[in-house]
């Protein structure tokens, strides 16, 4: 890291490291060098550096990990929130609107909307990003949002999967899903997902996705058990995916089938063999009227959790984590620290960048340790129990992306 500027942020009231220790400092200081952080410990015994900042007491988090989002599309769904709130029941079906919007819209447009999300969610102290396709639902266009999404975001997952379009054959989409369109997107993915779900893809159809996806070399995830118990966390389970997302809906199965998957993880140091995470997304489970998800039994079975915002048109229209959090703590029982790690550590996890014996620390996001990425979040609050204690308050002060300050 030598030769490169170092900024050095100290008089940090709290300082959430959510490393493999959990640690939180009292009146604490950070050293970043370039793109990493270089030096972690108490204010009174910081390194000087060419730069730097006064916390003035504020509180310092990682930044959020959002490991699931669908940045890519165009238009809205107001008319289909409206009728939800009135009573409608929601179904996968009015995915089918924002194909309609996505395939209509340019190249220059996509990529200036997704780019305004991204932007809008760094603002609020996001740091590192997960971006699904699933609003092209033809090969020209899945790829096209796949191209889109790898210069705009930091992970791409396809998921060509999201629904079978309007008068098309099931099976012969599926088939689509599994050769060509999946070789068209391969160039610029690197995890694949699959919507296990009524009115969506059947187990037999999802299992031959996640085949497919797995032997062509993509890390895999499930959207499963979000409108009723279903198949998708024993898919997911049993193709060993990084995660399960949604999952509102779980039977003592399933619990039990997820806490099995970490048995050989030590959770006090971070290593060993990772499970399947449970992403939880509440912003969602409020639009859609459904139950929160489970996250207290969750986490109490052993379970790994990550809490991510869902932004689509359609569900969840927010890019806030900090809402998310705010819900946790709230509503699902989780503490401030169980429902900041989710957002930070958890969503690394699901993504495969957390830090541990088997990823590399210069890769690794979402904590607060040398040679990790310098993503910083500082709040405009002593504390990150403000994020609860305050709820609906923008509490960022300060963002810090790979070293670069961006807010």
């Amino acid at each position: 890291m030598s030769g490169q500027t170092s900024t050095l942020i100290s008089n940090i009231g709290e300082l959430m490291t959510q490393d493999a220790e959990h640690r939180v400092l009292k009146d604490a200081a950070v050293v970043i060098e370039g793109e990493r952080i270089s030096w972690i410990g108490p204010a009174s015994e910081a390194p000087s550096a060419d730069e730097h900042v006064d916390a003035e007491g504020r509180a310092v988090l990682p930044g959020w990990v959002d490991s699931h989002s669908h940045l890519i599309f165009a238009g809205d769904r107001t008319a289909e929130f409206e009728a939800r709130m009135a009573g409608q029941r929601y179904s996968a079906g009015g995915i089918a609107v924002t194909t309609g919007a996505t395939r209509a819209a340019s190249d220059e447009e996509l990529t200036r909307l997704a780019a305004g999300r991204v932007a809008e969610a760094v603002s609020q102290g996001t740091t590192y990003l997960e971006s699904k396709t699933g609003y092209g639902l033809d090969l020209e266009n899945e790829a096209r949002s796949a191209r889109i999404a790898a210069a705009t975001v930091d992970e791409v997952t396809y998921l060509g999967a999201h629904l079978v379009p309007a008068g098309a054959d099931a099976e012969e989409y599926t088939d689509l899903v599994c050769g060509p369109m999946l070789d068209a997107v391969r160039p610029y993915v690197s995890w694949a997902d699959v919507f296990c779900e009524r009115g969506a893809f059947t187990e037999d159809q999802s299992r031959r996705v996640l085949t497919a996806c797995r032997d062509a070399g993509l890390g895999l995830r499930v959207h499963g058990n979000q409108l009723g118990e279903g198949p998708g966390v024993q898919l997911a389970v049993e193709f060993g995916a990084a995660s399960v997302d949604h999952v509102n809906y779980l039977s003592a199965a399933d619990i039990e089938a997820l806490a099995g998957t970490w048995g050989g993880w030590d959770a006090s140091t971070g290593t060993g063999t990772r499970g399947t995470v449970a992403t939880c997304l509440p912003a969602c489970d409020l639009s859609t009227r459904q139950p929160l998800a489970p996250g207290r039994a969750l986490i109490d079975a052993g379970v790994q959790l990550a809490l991510a915002a869902n932004c689509n048109p359609g569900t969840s229209y927010t890019s806030s984590i900090a809402f998310c959090v705010t819900t946790a703590v709230l509503q699902m029982h989780l503490s401030v620290h169980e429902a900041v790690r989710a957002a930070t550590y958890g969503g690394a996890l699901a993504l495969g960048r957390e830090s541990g014996n088997d990823v590399d620390g210069e890769r690794a996001v979402g904590s607060i340790a040398v040679g990790h990425r310098a993503d910083l979040h500082m709040l405009k609050a002593p504390s990150a129990t403000h994020l609860a204690y305050r709820p609906g308050i923008p509490l960022t002060f300060a963002v810090w992306r790979a070293g670069v300050r961006e807010v």
